[in-house]
């Protein structure tokens, strides 16, 4: 339903979102009541227009990004464009060039040092401010990524965004001592999320868990 009112752009009635849908009404107003409730829907009345009380009509609330998280988004797009064009190995290269930009992120925030669940926990702060909205076990070992800053054009090329995405984080976790050869992201793996896997990321001192 959040699909289609995003890509419709404009306000619909419980009508015409059963139409593009597919759904019964009945269940298409439940839902709608709980993304009303949680801020991800806006539900105005529709012009008068003959005798009658107005119908619903429902939007998809913009899921504005943060000043910073846009300019990353605009980078990440860029470099995934780049890479599609002239890489005979995109997802290799995506990754590696993934692993320095997040070398480079943790080197910026003096990220470093401690031991590895530190490392987990400052990276999944990390993932937040790029506006992944991470949600993390109680260990950062198995963590759900909730939003996607380049959700369009990881639906556009796959391989490369998550493979940058992959590539920051393993190279977050290097940045700060960690082993990250165990890190892994399988991505849209989950209705609304996206699942890294950072228990592999043994570091100085510490073992590998299972």
């Amino acid at each position: 339903m959040l699909e289609v009112l995003d890509e419709r752009g404009e306000p619909l009635s419980l009508a015409a979102l059963a139409t593009a849908t597919g759904l019964h009404i009945n269940t298409l107003r439940d839902h709608l009541d709980a993304l009303t409730g949680a801020g991800l829907v806006r539900r105005e009345r529709a012009p008068v227009a003959g005798r009658g009380r107005p119908a619903w009509l429902y939007s998809a609330v913009p899921d504005e990004l943060p000043a910073g998280v846009a300019e990353y988004a605009g980078l990440a797009s860029a470099l995934a464009e780049t890479i599609e064009q002239t890489s005979s190995t995109p997802r290799r290269d995506a990754v590696e060039a993934g692993r320095r930009w997040g070398r480079q992120l943790a080197s910026d925030r003096g990220l470093g040092g401690g031991r590895p669940a530190d490392a987990r926990r400052r990276t999944v702060q990390l993932l937040d401010d790029l506006g992944f909205a991470p949600r993390p076990d109680a260990r950062c070992a198995a963590v759900r990524l909730t939003r996607c800053p380049l959700l369009e054009a990881a639906r556009r090329h796959p391989e490369i965004v998550c493979g940058v995405h992959l590539g920051i984080v393993r190279g977050a976790i290097e940045a700060q001592g960690g082993n990250a050869d165990g890190v892994d992201l399988l991505a849209f793996s989950e209705p609304g999320a996206c699942l890294l896997d950072l228990g592999g990321t043994g570091g100085h001192g510490e073992e590998r868990q299972p």
